[in-house]
């Protein structure tokens, strides 16, 4: 550090703090200390800093379960966003787990307890428990995202799942449409709760029956998002009276259930309006192009790491325990109004 220090002629104190918090530093001043890091081959070693302060810069990522591979990316790109915070605040990612069986609970809850990591970032599902421990007992910051604990006195960082889908479901009430369909995920899941729930209040205001609105999914067993939505095109096609609008759960559902739908002769949006849950990229080149609610993960991802750090410097509580980041919707071609 001292020679790069020289290198760049600044103070070893300010090399520190260019490679430690960035922010800390102006940027004229970090690009020279950069590059004379580059010049020299100098990397900051990460252990050694954390025995010299006596703390773990290391940041531990707690996934839901294995990484989905459908169009509905929301995990990676999360992810993705809370990297690239961490580094500017100078804080290491570490991906604790890759599943959620109970040796996986085990690993994340002995990182947790050792002392290896400074904060933990939760993924859309519960806290783990095993054999009498918690994570909620470790005693590190905990900020959980994609699902509301704050009832239980945990940071949340989450989407308005609920507004987002009774706003698009009242929009389709507008364009004439009165009878739906429903694409749910799993039964309990969060998401689904708020989303589904959504779509009931906008037809209580509407002064529309809940029986306007028929299920289909929301069983466990389903591996993707993708077998929800050729499931649903099965289910719809028995229906005596069918439904004039679909709202999924996912972009992934939307997708399978448009190409199953579209087999048995019934076009979108003339027979069939569509919207879905998620604003995938791919949304835009479907066929047609699909009207989905688009969440604001890059917003969220850096929201949650802001709000981490922020518990890792204080010792008092928050004011708030809920941050709620708004959706976009996204208006394409497979909304129309309803056939009379």
């Amino acid at each position: 550090m001292a020679d790069v220090a020289r290198l760049a002629g600044v103070a070893i104190s300010t090399v520190s703090r260019a490679l430690a918090n960035p922010g800390r530093v102006n940027e004229k001043t970090r690009t020279k200390i950069n590059a004379a890091a580059r010049q020299l081959g100098y990397t900051p070693n990460a252990m050694a800093r954390g025995l010299r302060i006596g703390k773990s810069n290391i940041i531990m990522i707690i996934l839901p379960g294995s990484l989905y591979y459908g169009v509905s990316q929301i995990i990676p790109q999360v992810l993705q966003s809370i990297n690239k915070t961490l580094i500017q605040g100078g804080y290491n990612l570490m991906i604790a787990n890759l599943d959620r069986d109970e040796a996986s609970e085990r690993h994340i809850l002995d990182l947790a307890f050792g002392g290896s990591v400074r904060g933990a970032i939760i993924l859309s599902s519960k806290l783990p428990e095993v054999d009498g421990r918690s994570l909620a007992n470790s005693g590190l910051p905990i900020v959980s995202m994609l699902l509301d604990m704050s009832d239980a006195g945990l940071q949340s960082v989450v989407t308005n799942d609920r507004e987002a889908v009774r706003d698009v479901t009242a929009e389709l009430v507008r364009l004439g449409h009165r009878r739906f369909f429903y694409l749910a995920g799993p039964e309990g899941n969060y998401h689904d709760v708020e989303r589904y729930g959504g779509v009931l209040e906008a037809l209580d205001a509407a002064g529309l029956p809940r029986q306007a609105v028929r299920r289909s999914g929301g069983r466990l067993d389903y591996q993707h998002g993708f077998d929800i939505g050729v499931q649903a095109a099965d289910d719809f096609t028995k229906l005596a009276e069918k439904p004039t609008a679909v709202i999924a759960t996912s972009d992934d559902m939307a997708i399978s259930f448009i190409s199953r739908i579209k087999r048995v002769g019934l076009r979108i949006p003339d027979d069939l309006s569509v919207v879905s849950f998620d604003g995938s990229p791919v949304c835009e080149f479907s066929a047609p192009p699909l009207s989905t609610i688009e969440q604001p993960v890059e917003e969220m991802g850096r929201a949650a790491v802001e709000l981490l750090l922020d518990a890792i410097g204080r010792a008092h509580n928050p004011a708030t325990l809920r941050t709620v980041i708004r959706s976009r919707l996204i208006l394409r071609e497979s909304i129309a109004v309803a056939k009379t």
